[in-house]
């Protein structure tokens, strides 16, 4: 298999991000759907990407879209419901609406972005994220399925958004803290999209992304405070009081925590069967690279963040791509 012409959605997100300037540098041409192009002027600069806003929810816009591409990868995802935007409309409806598009482009080839435990009635997050994969897997298209666990790197929603929090007040409640986490590094992540791009043997298969080391939350947001160098209380929340925290935090603005995902962090999110060792990836540690993501200076934060680009294109080896 070759990698030619990608055809993305969501590929602004935090994931997409990391991954679009990869596909580029591997020499492929992407195609990166948004709602709004204006919003995402960086990507422009890119060699071989070009950005189109469209609305993805309508098939045959999206079908004209993706016509003339080799593979089509949805990495649209929503941590919580916000407005009108529902995970079943993000997860399920957009999911069915990428197939139909797909199935009228002529593209055989569709890549999933899932979660770990997707499928679980725990919550409404992981319940949608499971009936998107169920979508895919009966679809007749040549799928391949990533169940990553928490994802972390520049711009995360777990370092960054705990740094923030911490910085805030001498004290911080902490809801669900016993609650189990193998953080995947988010290099590691795109290397596996990258080369199942490039491999036959990823076709029908779910590749579940974790990290090498398990942690309670409580432990990782201690260990982000200790690197930031910032002397804080972290208090742990017994579950009627984190039910409450997460009650509360849905009315503040942006929904930094919800009760949903107090109900995702009931089933601990830790692989069971290693698919960055059967992609040949050997993962990064967080404890190695949670110093680099919080340097003060930004300067040397972009140079750690460079190097470990080119590091992440070195280290996952793109076969059969010419």
């Amino acid at each position: 298999m070759k990698l030619q012409r990608i055809a993305i959605l969501g590929g602004t997100g935090f994931i997409g991000s990391h991954l679009v300037p990869k596909l580029a540098a591997a020499g492929c041409r992407v195609t990166v759907l948004s709602r709004n192009r204006e919003k995402h002027r960086a990507l422009f600069v890119l060699p071989s990407v070009r950005v189109v806003s469209v609305n993805m929810y309508e098939r045959a816009a999206l079908a004209r879209e993706f016509a003339g591409h080799d593979a089509a990868l949805n990495l649209v995802g929503i941590l919580n419901e916000t407005g009108g935007t529902k995970f079943s409309r993000a997860h399920v409806d957009l999911t069915a609406t990428a197939i139909a598009a797909c199935r009228e482009a002529g593209i055989a080839r569709l890549l999933q972005m899932s979660s770990i435990n997707a499928g679980s009635d725990a919550s409404k997050y992981l319940k949608t994220r499971g009936e998107a994969e169920t979508l895919v897997k009966n679809s007749g298209l040549d799928w391949t399925i990533f169940r990553p666990t928490i994802v972390f790197g520049a711009g995360d929603g777990l370092v960054s958004r705990f740094h923030r929090l911490l910085k805030l007040s001498p004290v911080l409640p902490l809801a669900r803290p016993e609650a189990k986490i193998a953080p995947v590094y988010v290099g590691d992540v795109c290397g596996a999209i990258v080369q199942c791009l490039a491999e036959r043997q990823s076709l029908g298969r779910i590749y579940e992304l974790y990290g090498p080391d398990t942690y309670t939350l409580l432990q990782i947001v201690r260990m982000i405070r200790d690197a930031a160098h910032l002397r804080r209380a972290v208090l742990p929340l017994p579950d009627a009081l984190g039910w409450l925290q997460a009650c509360a935090a849905e009315l503040i603005p942006g929904k930094p925590f919800s009760r949903d995902n107090f109900n995702s962090l009931k089933l601990d999110a830790v692989g069971t069967r290693d698919g960055l060792a059967e992609l040949r990836i050997a993962p990064r540690r967080f404890a190695t690279l949670l110093p680099d993501l919080l340097s003060p200076d930004p300067r040397e934060r972009r140079m750690n963040q460079a190097r470990a680009s080119q590091r992440d294109i070195g280290r996952h080896a793109y076969e059969d791509v010419n």
